[in-house]
């Protein structure tokens, strides 16, 4: 069955635009124009992508964001006519998948959903994201080597993990240090090198555990993770 994706947005003609060129491309869609809908139908029809304007009625994008955060691992791709970093950042750190600025391609939001939902097929339903050999358990906070015979499991400090699943959320993509802290980092006072001591543990653990190469930094930009050396 093709994906469920739920519009959320109170602009009526942004709205029929988003649900034309989606159902175009044979999506399943269902519109909302209020956050407390948004949730309603987010628990009820389990939607497969939420396209989430920030600044709608009964509950922001904001607050709707954190609550599907707090259910799940559903994707989100904001919306909005906010176009500050720090909104982009926000976005970010509370768990946005993707962040599009209005106004907008709309040929691009439905390539970019795409992507998205490629990259959640790579969650499996019993809630692990495999990439190569590495198996991340997004509920129970565990790595392991998957290999023939036993897996190795590899023991991550929380950031350590943090940083691991988000990147192998977006393979090959290059994260910036500063948005590596902004989302995998919960000091607020985190520097950039923070994330280049926890990376190279990170490379530490894994070369134990027999991997190498997967975690090459990018000069003058940061890190990105790929599913063969």
């Amino acid at each position: 069955m093709n994906s469920l994706i739920l519009i959320v947005e109170d602009d009526p003609e942004i709205g029929e635009i988003l649900n034309a060129y989606l159902m175009r491309e044979g999506f399943r869609t269902v519109k909302v124009v209020d956050g407390r809908a948004a949730l309603e139908l987010h628990l009820a029809l389990k939607p497969d992508l939420l396209l989430l304007d920030i600044n709608i009625p009964r509950l922001d994008g904001w607050e709707v964001l954190s609550e599907v955060r707090r259910r799940g691992n559903t994707p989100v791709m904001i919306i909005t006519a906010l176009d500050q970093d720090v909104d982009r950042l926000q976005g970010l750190r509370i768990g946005a998948d993707d962040f599009i600025v209005k106004p907008f391609n709309p040929v691009e939001v439905v390539a970019r959903a795409k992507a998205i939902l490629r990259r959640a097929g790579m969650v499996a339903s019993d809630g692990i994201l495999r990439i190569g050999m590495l198996a991340i358990d997004l509920d129970s906070y565990q790595v392991k080597v998957e290999r023939r015979g036993d897996p190795v499991a590899i023991a991550l400090t929380l950031t350590e993990f943090r940083l691991l699943a988000h990147m192998a959320k977006t393979p090959t993509k290059v994260f910036s240090r500063s948005e590596l802290v902004d989302a995998c980092l919960s000091d607020d006072n985190a520097l950039d090198r923070t994330v280049d001591s926890h990376v190279s543990n990170l490379r530490k653990k894994l070369h134990k555990a027999g991997i190498d190469g997967i975690l090459p930094g990018v000069r003058g930009v940061g890190y990105r993770l790929t599913d063969k050396p």
